[in-house]
């Protein structure tokens, strides 16, 4: 029973005996103080007024000496216009340190053996381009959510699912047949997702210009769109792919296989990995399956032109193509099928997409589609929604080369970090192989926790230069307090001092106890995050420990502090404090530095 709940209990059980009237213990209002006030937790008077029939002050009064008298923790109270302010004792706060500093898990709830095996599916990438900046959010979201869900005791399974088919795949295939002249990422030294998206941009790019000259003929968009000949060979190309034309697939084969090492360089730098991973090639036909065994059950219905569509408007929307007249899947065919699979592989009791906000209907759709098939999570599928990410200089576009490549942008905030690290003079004294990593771990962190830091609903702008920063809500701005607290238990090691297991109560002082109020707090924060969704709330935290931290380390000495008992305690909470610190960016994906 968290402190809340006990004072929530105390205070209806206290009510009862001094107005004989019962209230439960959940409507009780019991908040953290106020920063501008005294007291650890404030109760609520005003609700209780029509039970005491007693004015605000009295009521408050009445209830704050009981709770003294009663519950050992509440040391002291104050009454202010109707807000109840208790102080806990120091023998509470010694005992959460002493707690929090036995647990190397701190805030964490590890699931059991019959725990409930929530899916994660992020990253979801197309084999025709190389992953991005909005990627790497889709990546982020969707690594840190699965750890926030597994630290309150779920069992979690990290999928993706690669888009590797479709028109938009046969698109990059058609323009490097064209001009290619053969090349590969070896014979360029290239990554082979780098490749491959280059000739994406180059299909995008001859298609517009025989666009234009069509137009110029007198064509409309739409008639221009129709005569074209290049995406009528792309068409042709996916409709030869679905047929399994061994020359087309052998080419699809050997260009998907030069993607998927450059995925997997890319997910190793960015600290991400999966469980399983679906390709669409596979699962489409498993959709169709579906699709159709749903249309002769009467679930789906087939238009005069041949093709299949589920009719919504029952639930409030529209009408929804399942199946092209000339057969071929959509995305939402895939989506079905991949579901069968991933429910024939795992029990799963939840299933949770990570997908950008642009696809907030198809997944609508998808969930009472999935439901009127019989999968049992259909219905409560959670689509974990994100805004989008865009530069300073504003959106990117994947068809015109102007996306912000994720390689590019890893490699350049390392070589920030390591300018920005060199000229404060930071990694002084440190081998190149140990300052590399340094400057590894900073611009990782910094890159995480500035997309993390965020409402994952808001779209973003990300600026790496204002990432990196050592000052301010930054990832690096943790990291260094982190840093920071080893350097002091280091030195205090050096000098002889071991750090204790239990703090002496009666020696901390007011700004020590707002630092436990901190550490308090984490695992309700955690717990809180993981019922919303939210890893900004767990980033959000790291910095305001760290801020906290960082201002006692400057208020406050530790290794000179003449009272041995002070020093101890200073010592234990600055330990404690790093390990709170490293957990929280933990389940952010995000490494500490043991120096800096």
């Amino acid at each position: 029973m968290s402190i809340e709940e006990k004072l929530q209990q105390a205070v209806a059980n206290i009510v009862e005996q001094l107005y004989n009237s019962k209230i439960e213990a959940k409507n009780i209002q019991v908040n953290i103080t106020r920063k501008d006030q005294n007291g650890d937790y404030t109760v609520v008077v005003f609700p209780l007024l029509k039970i005491s029939k007693k004015s605000p002050d009295v009521t408050g009064q009445e209830i704050g000496q009981a709770l003294v008298e009663k519950v050992s923790e509440v040391a002291q109270f104050e009454v202010i216009k109707g807000f109840l302010n208790l102080t806990l004792s120091k023998e509470y706060w010694a005992g959460i340190l002493a707690a929090a500093a036995a647990n190397a898990d701190y805030g964490f709830n590890h699931a059991k053996a019959d725990a409930p095996l929530v899916m994660i599916e992020y990253s979801s990438p197309n084999t025709n381009k190389p992953l991005h900046l909005g990627h790497i959010r889709n990546n982020l979201l969707g690594y840190s959510l699965s750890r926030l869900i597994e630290v309150n005791g779920n069992r979690v399974v990290k999928t993706n699912i690669v888009n590797d088919r479709g028109i938009h795949i046969c698109k990059s295939m058609l323009a490097w047949l064209k001009w290619g002249n053969g090349c590969t990422p070896k014979s360029l030294n290239q990554k082979g997702d780098h490749l491959v998206g280059d000739y994406y941009v180059k299909f995008d790019k001859e298609y517009k210009a025989e666009l234009k000259q069509l137009q110029e003929r007198g064509l409309s968009e739409e008639e221009a769109e129709e005569k074209s000949l290049l995406m009528q060979e792309a068409r042709q190309m996916l409709v030869k792919w679905e047929a399994g034309d061994k020359q087309v697939r052998d080419l699809w084969k050997k260009m998907n296989s030069w993607v998927y090492e450059g995925f997997d360089e890319t997910y190793a730098l960015l600290g991400v990995d999966f469980d399983k991973i679906y390709y669409e090639s596979n699962t489409y036909k498993e959709g169709k399956e579906l699709v159709l065994k749903g249309l002769e059950e009467g679930k789906f219905y087939r238009e005069a032109d041949g093709s299949v569509w589920a009719d919504l408007t029952a639930e409030g929307l529209d009408k929804k193509i399942l199946l092209r007249k000339d057969g071929t899947s959509v995305y939402m065919t895939q989506d079905i099928g991949t579901a069968k699979l991933r429910f024939r592989d795992y029990p799963i009791d939840k299933m949770i997409y990570v997908v950008g906000n642009e696809q907030n209907y198809h997944f609508q759709v998808l969930s009472i589609l999935l439901d009127r098939i019989g999968f049992k999570w259909g219905k409560e599928l959670v689509h974990y929604s994100y805004g989008m990410v865009e530069l300073p200089e504003g959106k990117m576009k994947s068809r015109e080369g102007t996306v912000v490549d994720a390689d590019d942008l890893i490699q350049d905030m390392i070589d920030t970090a390591r300018e920005m690290s060199k000229e404060q003079g930071k990694l002084d004294g440190y081998t190149i192989a140990e300052a590399e990593n340094v400057f590894r771990i900073l611009a990782l962190g910094a890159l995480k926790y500035f997309i993390l830091k965020v409402d994952p609903k808001k779209t973003m702008t990300f600026n790496p230069k204002e990432s990196i920063d050592f000052n301010g809500n930054t990832g690096p701005f943790v990291q260094y307090a982190y840093a920071r607290i080893q350097s002091v238990l280091r030195k205090a090691a050096d000098a002889g001092y071991q750090v204790p297991t239990t703090a002496t109560a009666n020696e901390l002082d007011d700004k020590e106890i707002q630092l436990l109020r901190h550490i308090e707090q984490f695992p309700i924060v955690v717990a809180e995050a993981g019922k919303v969704y939210s890893p900004a709330l767990v980033a959000n935290f790291a910095y305001d420990i760290a801020k906290e931290y960082n201002q006692f380390y400057h208020d406050f000495s530790i290794l000179k502090e003449t009272n041995e008992q002070k020093r101890a305690n200073r010592l234990l909470i600055s330990k404690t404090v790093a390990q709170v610190i490293k957990n929280a960016l933990w389940i952010l994906g995000i490494e500490v530095p043991e120096r800096m």
